[in-house]
C-alpha cells in the first residue's frame, strides 16, 4: 500500500500534519525567527596568495591550538589544493563509489518500505551524502538545512554547508569573524540552529586534505620552474645588433623584435657577447617531470590508498589488488554515510515529521544481473514455470496479450503424436 504523500490542499496524516507535531508550534516559531547562520557571518574572501611549506605549517599549527583553534589560513590552503586536477579527480573518484551505490529503507524485519525509499531518492538527499562525504577531506563539517517544502513528497529546499572557517567544532560554536575567540561565538547545539543543523565527522579532524595540500605546493613550483625552464631554454632567443647611437633607431629595432613573435629577444651594441649556460644532461626536464609525477602519487594514496586506478600500473594482478584497496576503503566510506543518516539525520527528519518511526537506513548490496544473464534467467524460468505476463510488460514495456496461436496448435499436434 502507497502512503498518501502531502498534497497541496492538505497534509497527509501518514506524514505527520504539522500542526498536529508535538513541536508543531515549537518549530514553526523557531522558523520564522531562524536567520541563516551563513547571512550572520562576515565572511572573508580568500585571497589566492602563493602558499609555502612555512605557510602550510603555521596554518596547521593555528588549527591545532588548545585555547584558540583557527582553522582560517588552513582552509585557504585547502581551496588552494582543490584546484590542483589530480587531486581533484582522486576525491571526485573516492565519492563516487559511494555516491553511486543504491540504498533502501528497511523496517525492523528487513523487509523494504519502497515508499519511504522513494522519499529519500531526491537531491536534498544526494547533496547531504556529499558533504557528509566531504567531511573526510576537509574535516568536521556542520550542514545547515532549510525551509522544508511538504506541497509533495516534503523535502528541504536549500542545503549548505556552513562556513569552516567560521565553525570551531571543539567548543561547538559558530565565530562571526574568523578572528574572534570561541568565547563570543554561537552555540550552535542549542535552539534555535540545533534544529536545523547537523554536524559530521570528529570535532579534532582536519581532513585528509592536510597532507595532500603540502603535495601541491610542491607540484605547483615544479610547474612554475619548468614553464621557466622551457621559456629559456625551449625557444630560440632573437638578438638584435646595432652600432647606431640614435635612440630612435634603436627604438624602432626594439619594435621590431617585439612584434616578431613570443619568443625572447635583446638589443646589444656591436661587439656585445651573448652565452646562454644550459645543463649538459639531456633529461633535465626530468627534475621537474618527476616531482610532479612523485607529487601525484603521494596524493593518490592519501586520498584512494594506492596509485594504480588512476594511473598506468604495470601488471594486471597488481591492478587488481589496488582495486581491491580501493573497493574497502569505499566499504569503509559507505558505513559511515549509514552510521550518519541512522544516528543523526534520522533522529533530525522524525524531529521535523517524517514519518520513519521503527525503520533504518541500509545499502542495498543486492546483484546487479547484466543483461545477458537476465535472458539466461528468464529462459530457464519460463522452460519450467508459468510466469504472468505483466512481468514482461514492465520490464520491456511491450504489451503481451496473449500466447501465439500457431506456438499453441503446434504443441497441441506435437502433444498427439507422442501419445
Amino acid at each position: 500500500m502507497k502512503l498518501n504523500f502531502f498534497s497541496t490542499k492538505r497534509a497527509a496524516p501518514a506524514f505527520g500534519d504539522l500542526m498536529n507535531h508535538p513541536n508543531a508550534m515549537y518549530l514553526a516559531e523557531q522558523l520564522e525567527r531562524n536567520k541563516s547562520l551563513i547571512l550572520e557571518l562576515k565572511q572573508l574572501t580568500q585571497q589566492l596568495t602563493q602558499q609555502e611549506i612555512k605557510g602550510w605549517r603555521q596554518a596547521n599549527q593555528m588549527a591545532l591550538s588548545h585555547d584558540n583553534p583557527n582553522r582560517f589560513r588552513l582552509y585557504g590552503l585547502y581551496y588552494d589544493a582543490m584546484l590542483d586536477d589530480h587531486l581533484l579527480g582522486a576525491i571526485r573518484n573516492r565519492k563516487l563509489k559511494t555516491m553511486r551505490r543504491t540504498f533502501k529503507v528497511v523496517d525492523a524485519k528487513g523487509n523494504i518500505n519502497h515508499d519511504l525509499t522513494e522519499l529519500l531518492q531526491m537531491k536534498w538527499f544526494k547533496l547531504f551524502m556529499s558533504y557528509s562525504l566531504d567531511s573526510i577531506f576537509y574535516g568536521y563539517s556542520l550542514i545547515q538545512f532549510g525551509e522544508i517544502d511538504r506541497k509533495e513528497k516534503p523535502k528541504f529546499v536549500t542545503m549548505k554547508v556552513v562556513p569552516r572557517a567560521h565553525v570551531v567544532p571543539e567548543y561547538s560554536v559558530i565565530k562571526r569573524e574568523v578572528s574572534d575567540e570561541p568565547i563570543k561565538g554561537i552555540d550552535y547545539t542549542k535552539p534555535p540552529y540545533s534544529l536545523w543543523c547537523i554536524g559530521v565527522g570528529d570535532t579534532d579532524d582536519l581532513g585528509l586534505l592536510l597532507p595532500t595540500s603540502r603535495d601541491t605546493i610542491s607540484k605547483k613550483y615544479a610547474l612554475q620552474f619548468w614553464d621557466q625552464f622551457a621559456e629559456i631554454f625551449g625557444m630560440p632567443i632573437r638578438i638584435g645588433k646595432s652600432s647606431s647611437r640614435n635612440k630612435k633607431d634603436t627604438d624602432k629595432i626594439e619594435q621590431m623584435l617585439d612584434g616578431m613573435g613570443a619568443a625572447s629577444w635583446g638589443l646589444f651594441p656591436e661587439g656585445t657577447e651573448i652565452e646562454i649556460k644550459e645543463t649538459t644532461r639531456g633529461d633535465a626536464f626530468n627534475v621537474y617531470d618527476k616531482r610532479i609525477d612523485r607529487a601525484n602519487t603521494e596524493m593518490s594514496k592519501a586520498i584512494l590508498g594506492q596509485t594504480m586506478t588512476m594511473d598506468d600500473g604495470s601488471s594486471k594482478s597488481q591492478a587488481q589488488v589496488h582495486e581491491s584497496v580501493s573497493d574497502e576503503i569505499g566499504e569503509a566510506d559507505g558505513d559511515m554515510v549509514k552510521d550518519v543518516v541512522n544516528d543523526d539525520l534520522w533522529p533530525f527528519l522524525l524531529q521535523h515529521g517524517w514519518p520513519i518511526q521503527n525503520h533504518r537506513f541500509e545499502w542495498d548490496d543486492t546483484h546487479e544481473y547484466t543483461a545477458t544473464e537476465m535472458r539466461e534467467i528468464e529462459g530457464m524460468l519460463l522452460q519450467y514455470y508459468e510466469i504472468e505476463p505483466e512481468y514482461f510488460n514492465e520490464r520491456y514495456d511491450i504489451p503481451i496479450v496473449g500466447i501465439r496461436q500457431q506456438q499453441a496448435f503446434g504443441n497441441l499436434e506435437l502433444v498427439k503424436k507422442k501419445s
